[in-house]
């Protein structure tokens, strides 16, 4: 599997929140400062189209990661919709990864990416690029699960397909962890029709993936279900009481 690659961008200026409020899915104005959690921006069918990693150094001033292959098509959405808003975005460079926790952290520190995707699919860290846009819904890959996702914010792109699921429904595929043998199956790929790869990477047993799927259908193909940590490990449906 080729490496990941981030890209890192500050988004400065007056009206910085309330424009990233309306654009993700966690509530940017109960962040708490230098503290990075991972979000989304989705389509208007509540698919993330591009996944983000966000920290709030204060109310005016943010860092925004993505991964490299979304950093191009992520700068000219927030230029386009962001056009009469008193901010401004820049590039800064490359970026590195360190799991903290079930979170990760970035620095300019160079760290071994492939050690840290192993890690992040370990602990249920799903992370979109590219290819996978469009592809899955945050409650699928338990982004509320890990403080990515706020159901009580207002309004932001996708909202009220997103809020349908979570308040009237009950998603029919989920974020697991699996261990499979052979060759790692590429990121959107699907193993059937109901186990769709996330994530993946080759390991000395085979491969270990984050995949969105029907618990029965990957026992079906003979996959090996993985425990995640606790905080994941929950009904993704929201409690009945």
């Amino acid at each position: 599997m080729s490496t990941v690659a981030f890209t890192a961008f500050t988004l400065i200026g007056v009206d910085a929140q309330k424009f990233l409020q309306g654009q993700v899915t966690v509530h940017v104005e109960r962040l708490m400062e230098n503290q990075t959690r991972y979000t989304a921006i989705c389509d208007l069918k509540g698919r993330i189209h591009f996944g983000l990693w966000l920290k709030k150094i204060n109310s005016e001033s943010f860092e925004i990661i993505t991964t490299q292959d979304q950093s191009e098509e992520f700068a000219k959405h927030i230029k386009k919709f962001g056009a009469f808003s008193k901010m401004k975005l820049e590039a800064i460079g490359s970026v590195f990864p360190t799991v903290v926790d079930i979170h990760t952290e970035f620095s300019a520190v160079e760290t071994d990416i492939q050690a840290w995707q192993l890690q992040a699919i370990k602990t249920g860290q799903a992370w979109i690029c590219q290819v996978s846009e469009h592809e899955f819904q945050p409650q699928e890959l338990r982004l509320h699960q890990r403080e990515g996702v706020h159901y009580d914010k207002g309004c932001y792109l996708g909202q009220e397909i997103v809020a349908r699921l979570w308040f009237k429904a009950k998603p029919k595929h989920w974020l697991h962890l699996i261990q499979g043998q052979g060759e790692a199956p590429a990121p959107a790929s699907q193993l059937n029709n109901d186990v769709e790869v996330v994530n993946s990477i080759q390991t000395t047993k085979g491969y270990t993936a984050l995949v969105v799927a029907k618990p029965a259908a990957i026992e079906e193909l003979g996959l090996q279900i993985l425990d995640l940590p606790k905080a994941l490990n929950g009904d993704v449906a929201r409690p009945s009481n």
